[in-house]
């Protein structure tokens, strides 16, 4: 994990170096950018290791500048992955794709305005219309997670690739309280599919930065 931090920062503070940042690099060629589109165009697939991810804005989010979706393709896995399928009262399964097209949303990454991670967030099944897996099968999938070819840059694939390792436990733990949110949502109204409720969006968030978790795993390393 320190490792991976270290990569992180070498990575940021070289793109800084060049007056650039993580997103400025990935939407370099890109074109106009416009809030809701996908970039870069088509998303960034590892057909290797089954990685994917994207990068987008929502309109009126003063929050931040946008974000990466960063995903699974289980079919692509040594492992065999099977949607969750045990439905309880409030929650129809199995959703989502199937088969080759099935895709596990692993976590969202909140960049500001400087094109610096600041955010954490997994989201309800409908906003990036996934297949649902149980939390333990996709922090499984987590662990897999790598881009090692260099489209559309391979400086923002080191990053992303590394990040997802640095704060590895932190977002084991926003996957498994996005299934505990779930299950709230569907005891407290039986008769709807929580993972299609519009009214829960965001299931799980923690605010970041890099520097404070590198001091974190020196001092725990002493």
């Amino acid at each position: 994990m320190l490792a991976a931090g270290l990569e992180v920062l070498r990575i940021q503070e070289a793109l800084a170096a060049r007056r650039g940042n993580l997103v400025a690099e990935l939407l370099r060629g890109q074109g106009e950018f416009y809030e809701q589109e996908h970039y870069p165009d088509g998303d960034v697939f590892d057909p290797e290791s089954g990685a994917q991810y994207y990068y987008h804005a929502h309109r009126g989010d003063a929050r931040e500048h946008g974000h990466f979706h960063v995903f699974m393709r289980p079919h692509h896995l040594p492992e065999r992955f099977e949607p969750a399928r045990r439905g309880k009262p409030g929650i129809a399964l199995p959703c989502g794709p199937t088969g080759n097209a099935a895709l596990a949303h692993i976590i969202a990454i909140g960049m500001d305005n400087y094109g610096l991670p600041v955010r954490l967030f997994t989201v309800n099944r409908w906003v990036t219309d996934e297949t649902w897996f149980a939390a333990r099968d996709v922090i499984a999938m987590l662990e897999r997670f790598q881009v090692g070819h260099a489209y559309p840059s391979a400086e923002v694939n080191g990053w992303l690739t590394n990040l997802l390792r640095l704060f590895h436990p932190e977002i084991a733990e926003l996957i498994r309280r996005r299934d505990a949110a779930v299950e709230a949502r569907a005891r407290a109204n039986p008769r709807a599919n929580a993972l299609e409720d519009r009214s829960l969006e965001i299931t799980a968030a923690l605010d970041i930065s890099v520097e404070r978790r590198l001091r974190q795993l020196r001092r725990q390393l002493g």
